[in-house]
């Protein structure tokens, strides 16, 4: 899978109703075109999704001789196939990929939408932004960054590869924090030595109990 372009997975035992969220954790994990199969009835399922600029949909129709279905847009898109078609399929979506996409693409870039301290956060706050919703290709989630934080416990890599920690700045709230894919910060993190975070705003509910979440997005060290 290195050095492929593109990640197409399968499992017969994977549930329908969270291959799109496999298939968007991997794309953030991995930054390329990824589809993630299951069997659904008699056939292959599939949820499809994409990389900033890339037009995923167009690459499916390249395909379309091996599909039952497909439908979407460029960013995501739902397939259906039959279960002999799996590997033709596969390597035919990575060729087309390859022959199309560019390394710029390839490479994950971070857009801004604010800067704000923590202190700013709350329920209130993050009930303002949910108005502007709902998120999705078309209107995408904002994105924060937050300057001069702290760790507020001894960062864990969970999972594959994921960084769960807990943040500060200066007298603010303590915030729970999960990156997915971001393991490899676990080393770099120091007590007491400050940094610069971008996250994504999200609300875990917990025994009745609503608390904000920062998905992560990336770290700067000043």
């Amino acid at each position: 899978l290195i050095n492929k372009k593109t990640t197409v997975v399968f499992n017969e035992n994977w549930h329908k109703g969270v291959i799109g969220i496999v298939a968007s954790r991997l794309t953030e994990t991995y930054y390329r075109p990824t589809i993630v199969l299951t069997k659904s009835n008699n056939h292959v399922a599939g949820s499809c999704r994409s990389v900033a600029g890339f037009d995923l949909y167009e690459a499916l129709s390249g395909c379309a001789d091996l599909l039952d279905q497909y439908g979407g847009h460029k960013f995501a898109a739902g397939l259906t196939m039959q279960e002999q078609n799996i590997k033709a399929f596969a390597d035919k979506f990575e060729e087309i990929v390859a022959e199309s996409i560019t390394e710029e693409l390839l490479t994950p870039t971070i857009n801004i939408d604010a800067s704000v301290n923590l202190s700013q956060i709350d329920s209130k706050f993050y009930r303002v932004m949910a108005q502007i919703g709902p998120f999705g290709p078309e209107n995408m989630i904002p994105v924060f960054q937050t300057d001069g934080v702290v760790l507020a416990n001894i960062p864990q890599v969970v999972g594959t590869n994921h960084l769960k920690i807990s943040v500060k700045q200066q007298d603010s709230t303590i915030f729970d924090a999960i990156g997915f894919g971001l393991g490899e910060f676990e080393q770099q993190l120091v007590p007491n030595v400050p940094f610069s975070i971008c996250y994504t705003l999200t609300e875990n509910v917990w025994r009745d109990k609503k608390r904000l979440q920062l998905n992560l997005k990336g770290i700067k060290f000043n």
